[in-house]
């Protein structure tokens, strides 16, 4: 090997090492919906965003599947079961659920006790992004699951909506339980729903950027 050789290989290590220890960086684009961007991602950002100073990050809020490449969107926090096969899914917790009402609500209406109760009450409506119509609450019953829908005092497309809705003592809400703390009465503890899992979503034909994979890592960490 002669000397013009050895220099370019060395040029090249040199190179090689300067890539590796890189910190990543650029734009990051991901859309999460904005309940749990903001409770569980919004307290840890700074940490992130100074371990990573050179990642410009973007974060839109939402809970429809949003066309990740159209869009310019690198990925996606959704709650509920995974659907879509064009997507690769890494399941980041379960969240737990519990069925709810305010303190004046339950002083007119009385407390629910056991799920035939229900007939006696409203609920307030969640209107699915998926299917358009108002989704029943669901309880477990005898180790399974069955769906109720009392009678509608309104219906709502926003968790933030139902939430408030709920504390203005208008019905009976049903949501993770984590959303409700403080605000609500949890009723029908013995007869939770099955909890309801978050995933993180990306295109299974997109190789994964370095900036990218380290937002993976770093979200993985703050749900659990």
């Amino acid at each position: 090997m002669d000397r013009f050789d050895s220099m370019r290989l060395f040029t090249r290590v040199v190179e090689r090492r300067s890539f590796t220890g890189a910190k990543p960086s650029g734009p990051l684009k991901v859309d999460v919906h904005g309940t749990l961007a903001r409770h569980f991602l919004m307290p840890g950002l700074p940490r992130f965003l100074a371990e990573y100073p050179d990642i410009q990050l973007h974060i839109g809020e939402g809970d429809k599947l949003v066309d990740l490449i159209r869009e310019g969107v690198d990925c996606v926090v959704r709650v509920g079961e995974l659907r879509d096969s064009a997507m690769v899914g890494k399941r980041l917790a379960m969240l737990e659920e519990g069925t709810f009402a305010s303190a004046a609500y339950l002083e007119k209406f009385g407390t629910p006790r056991r799920p035939q109760d229900l007939a006696n009450h409203r609920m307030i409506g969640f209107v699915s992004s998926a299917t358009g119509n108002v989704m029943p609450l669901e309880l477990t019953v005898d180790g399974g699951l069955e769906t109720f829908t009392p009678p509608l005092a309104l219906s709502v497309a926003s968790g933030e909506s139902m939430v408030a809705a709920a504390a203005a003592g208008l019905g009976l809400i049903q949501l993770p339980r984590y959303h409700a703390a403080g605000a609500l009465i949890e009723v029908l503890a013995d007869y939770r729903p099955s909890p309801t899992p978050v995933s993180l979503l990306y295109p299974h034909n997109r190789q994964l950027s370095p900036r990218v994979r380290v937002f993976i890592d770093w979200v993985t960490k703050e749900f659990q």
